[in-house]
């Protein structure tokens, strides 16, 4: 029985690594739906459960050749492609991308130490994080003192951005802590696996960096798809931020009386 067990692993372990079948499995992953070069690093990154089964897949037999492997990346190359052709998936049309961090962070952390900076870390994401989901947009990433989401809908980006701020501010109360700053703008990034990349990505970081400590911007694509009536916005006198385009503008959200 053993030996038995002991040839038919070798039989798996050769079909699996054989050229032929290699060949054959790649080449159908070229002709099915979605990116053929599914399994990268930069495509399964994220923490959704199809990108998790992605980078275990990506790591399977210690990225020895494998038609099991591929198997699988293709399966997930379709279902990824099938998520991103919904008609409510974000990444199907134009979204507010929105930054935030933490003003003078790193500078806080340098005089309190990190047990006080990671404790405040922690009071800030479980105020925030829960926000994003609420206002309907979707956290992409978290990046150190700061986070990266996506929002279908520009008002929602908003009421999420002013909401973050002000928790942010109620932990900083007693004026002793960092205040958050967001950043937003409205455009079509190129979407990989569960990150965004490409301009517009980049124009919303630039946004977020401009933003003062407890200040809320938002770029003029954004600007115009926003309904006025609930927060004032005005314009921003001076931006210029290397690599955006010179036609962007910023707007700042008013604080309310």
């Amino acid at each position: 029985m053993a030996r038995q067990f002991t040839r038919g692993r070798r039989v798996l372990e050769y079909l699996d690594q054989h050229p032929r079948l290699l060949a054959f499995v790649e080449r159908v992953r070229t002709l099915l739906p979605g990116d053929p070069g599914y399994g990268d690093p930069l495509s399964v990154s994220g923490s959704r459960t199809s990108n998790v089964l992605g980078q275990q897949l990506a790591n399977l037999a210690n990225r020895k050749p494998s038609a099991l492997r591929e198997f699988g990346l293709g399966a997930l190359q379709v279902w990824q492609a099938y998520a991103s052709s919904q008609p409510n998936a974000v990444g199907t049309a134009d979204v507010s991308l929105v930054f935030t961090d933490l003003g003078k962070f790193s500078d806080w952390t340098l005089k309190v130490g990190d047990d006080a900076a990671l404790a405040l870390l922690r009071e800030v994401s479980a105020e925030v994080e829960p926000m994003i989901g609420i206002h309907g947009g979707r956290l992409v990433k978290r990046l150190g003192d700061g986070l990266m989401a996506v929002f279908a809908e520009p008002g929602g980006a908003l009421e999420f951005m002013i909401g973050a701020r002000d928790a942010v501010d109620a932990l900083a109360s007693n004026g002793s802590r960092p205040r958050m700053r967001c950043g937003a703008h409205l455009g079509k990034p190129s979407k990989l696996g569960g990150d965004y990349f490409g301009a517009d990505v980049n124009i919303a970081a630039r946004v977020a960096a401009a933003a003062a400590p407890g200040e809320v911007l938002v770029s003029s694509s954004m600007y115009e798809q926003l309904d006025l009536d609930r927060h004032e916005l005005r314009k921003r006198l001076w931006f210029r931020a290397k690599g955006v385009p010179a036609e962007v503008r910023v707007y700042t959200v008013m604080a309310d009386d």
